[in-house]
């Protein structure tokens, strides 16, 4: 049994729905918007691997993640890089028609209160660990030490964080994707407009730049209309 594993169910609202609805119904319009985004090459599709509807919509964390992309080589160095309890992800994607695979790695929201997170890790060890890899995805990405990655934006900074451990420390080609949705009808409707001052203040506090996300980091708005129109 995958202790890394979580089965979803069928999600009825917010991201839930919309991610589940858009990589099992409509890959080629999550697809476009990548590609759109200079992250995806022309006519190349990605293979999704979760979350799939034969896999009972689950999602991956820790060293599940990775064997889910057959990435299960770096799962030590993982640990070394991040206690248990990591980021789990939304969706998992790979294209591999390319000299070299390329990794996607996605969290979606729906609705601008979701991007505001805290560190809840009690363990000293665990939070000693989390600081020196956060600290060392803020001087890769070139940003200041900020007390923001751990209390306000810590889901956005642990999967920056994870980011650069596929990256620098993986060494394999991997994209962070953020998909936001739009006119979440089931819940919150955000508009496009809405959506991008939110992230352009989150960027600021964080001390993130766009250049340093460039290539790397793939933001990409889905309108809920495109996937149930």
């Amino acid at each position: 049994m995958n202790t890394n594993r979580f089965p979803q169910g069928r999600g009825t609202k917010g991201s839930k729905k919309w991610i589940q609805d858009v990589i099992n119904q409509h890959p080629a319009i999550l697809d476009s918007h990548i590609r759109a985004a200079g992250c995806l090459p022309d006519r190349l599709p990605v293979s999704w691997q979760s979350p799939l509807a034969t896999d009972e919509y689950s999602e991956y964390r820790d060293a599940g993640f990775l064997e889910r992309l057959d990435l299960s080589l770096h799962k030590d160095s993982l640990r070394q890089f991040w206690p248990s309890r990591g980021p789990q992800w939304d969706a998992l994607g790979v294209q591999k028609d390319l000299p070299r695979p390329r990794y996607y790695v996605v969290e979606a929201k729906a609705n601008i209160p979701e991007i505001v997170s805290t560190c809840q890790a009690e363990d000293p060890d665990s939070v000693r660990l989390i600081e020196s890899s956060l600290d060392r995805a803020r001087t890769h990405f070139g940003a200041p030490r900020n007390p923001v990655w751990l209390q306000g934006f810590y889901q956005y900074a642990n999967r920056l964080a994870h980011l650069y451990f596929l990256r620098e420390i993986a060494k394999v080609d991997a994209i962070l994707v953020l998909v936001y949705f739009l006119n979440d009808r089931t819940h919150i409707p955000t508009t496009e407009e809405a959506w991008r001052g939110a992230i352009a203040l989150q960027n600021k506090l964080m001390g993130i730049s766009d250049r340093s996300r460039q290539k790397v980091v793939c933001e990409v708005f889905v309108n809920t209309g495109e996937i149930t129109g």
